[in-house]
């Protein structure tokens, strides 16, 4: 490795040099810089738990547990200068022992390294937000056998790298990266490189899996929560074109919301169901921030006329922290409870029919404002 002097025109080499040279640990060093900045590994991991102990029967402990964004679990396990002779058997026992871990569980393992680590902080909230999903019931987490091993050291002996080409040709997904440390004076640098598999065969095994989640999803969509959602909007579908025609093209889903138009693009009319609310929104997105929250702040400013003419009290979500914003009138509901599903759609519809009124009387102060 080299460092380039612009100045110069000229480039200078950099010592390699070992982490025992340098007084690096393993859990000390190594496995912080990895815990603290995990897309060094080249993708967008959560890291879940540290040190992990959590196996009946056995008092081992793997470096690093984390998910990867299509939910499956991915064992880190970090060597400094050489990775040993034994780190292949250690990282796929790990993978065995996390196998049979739920969903639930992974959320308590991972409030456990929270409550460490960010006292006060969600699981259920962090994980919600990494896999952009509004319900943990959604959520499809170490499903089957899609656990993953990475292998991180300085050095990796033949016998390590012949075992995982051979694992590899039966399916199991296992990386190796090489990390080396460099130094010239008081400046340190650390490089972290992949090299099994190399990157053209790793792009191959991921679309492997990204298909095999896709069916599992397909899958899903026949069956289960799909199911009851495509049954709930054919229902509420049914009440909301009794009393207007704005839903009357749309057609039930598996996910849960479903959205028209309002007639002026940016502003849909959304419906949205979870295992906790029910709700009819507004919702706010012509693709520009500053234009999204002038359009919410003039109609807050009309707030009062709004809610008159709606005849409710309105919810009003600027979301500064985002792009897009808010209006909606929402309540406790529980959409995969049959039973509860008359009340549900007759108090989602007639909360729509309230807003879209409400809506109505500032369309033309809004297309006033924008292009």
């Amino acid at each position: 490795m080299y460092r380039i002097d612009r100045s110069a025109n000229a480039i200078s080499s950099l010592q390699e040099r070992s982490f025992s040279s340098l007084g690096f640990r393993e859990r000390d060093h190594l496995q912080e810089w990895i815990a603290k900045n995990p897309s060094i590994l080249g993708e967008d991991l959560l890291i879940i738990q540290k040190e992990f102990a959590g196996f009946s029967d056995t008092h081992e402990r793997l470096d690093l547990l984390a998910l990867d964004k299509q939910g499956a679990l991915v064992i880190i396990e970090n060597k400094l200068d050489d990775a040993g002779k034994d780190v292949t058997w250690q990282a796929l026992k790990y993978a065995s022992y996390c196998s049979g871990l739920s969903r639930d569980g992974i959320r308590t393992i991972f409030q456990e390294y929270l409550t460490k680590t960010e006292p006060g902080a969600s699981a259920e909230e962090r994980l919600l937000e990494f896999f952009e999903v509004d319900d943990f019931q959604d959520l499809r987490l170490n499903q089957g056998v899609t656990q993953r091993l990475v292998l991180v050291a300085a050095r990796f002996r033949k016998e390590v790298t012949s075992t995982v080409l051979w694992l590899m040709n039966y399916g199991v997904r296992l990386q190796c990266f090489r990390a080396t440390v460099y130094s010239q004076e008081e400046d340190l640098f650390l490089s972290v490189d992949q090299i099994i598999p190399t990157k053209e065969a790793e792009e191959y095994m991921i679309g492997l899996a990204v298909k095999a989640q896709d069916e599992i999803v397909g899958a899903e969509a026949q069956a289960g929560r799909h199911t009851l959602r495509l049954k709930f909007w054919a229902r509420l579908l049914a009440v909301m074109n009794e009393k207007n025609s704005t839903f009357a093209n749309i057609s039930p889903q598996k996910f849960n919301w479903i959205s028209a138009g309002s007639g002026m693009r940016g502003l849909g009319l959304n419906f949205s169901a979870t295992r906790t609310y029910g709700r009819a929104e507004i919702y706010i997105d012509r693709g520009d921030r500053d234009e999204n929250k002038l359009i919410f702040d003039t109609l807050l400013a009309n707030g009062d006329e709004m809610e008159r003419l709606a005849g409710a009290e309105i919810e009003w979500e600027r979301l500064d922290e985002k792009r897009s914003s808010r209006l909606k009138i929402e309540r406790k509901a529980n959409v995969f409870d049959e039973d509860s599903w008359d009340e549900m759609t007759a108090f989602m519809t007639d909360a729509m029919v309230r807003l879209e009124r409400a809506l109505d009387s500032q369309m033309d102060r809004i297309r006033g404002l924008v292009r």
